[in-house]
């Protein structure tokens, strides 16, 4: 029997494989603004971001959902480090299953 710590554990984080993502899925996560702004700031470091970095203007609570959508439809993968929570875009994965799409949607007028 393990000790209990007092704190609530993090829930784990779904990521699709890549042959169970689709087009529809990625396009319904990156039709919303906010979710469209988080994917443009990961492509435009390259790198994982935490949560807190992210530069969006809603709630805590808001952008934890925005994420979910982007991470159940395969746009981004996240990674539990402690207490903070990394993204980071699926590019390559996207790239290989949907050439053309997220360079596409990352040039269109903001």
């Amino acid at each position: 029997m393990g000790t209990m710590s007092g704190t609530v554990p993090l829930s784990p984080l779904v990521h699709p494989e890549r042959g169970e993502m689709t087009v529809e899925a990625v396009l319904r996560a990156l039709a919303d603004p906010v979710r469209l702004a988080i994917v443009r700031q990961l492509a435009a470091t390259g790198s994982e971001i935490a949560c807190g970095a992210l530069d969006v203007p809603v709630t805590k609570s808001t952008l934890t959902h925005h994420l979910s959508i982007l991470r159940q439809a395969g746009v981004v993968t996240g990674r539990q480090d402690g207490t903070t929570r990394f993204n980071s875009l699926r590019r390559n994965d996207l790239d290989a299953l949907f050439p053309g799409l997220l360079d596409g949607v990352l040039a269109a007028p903001r």
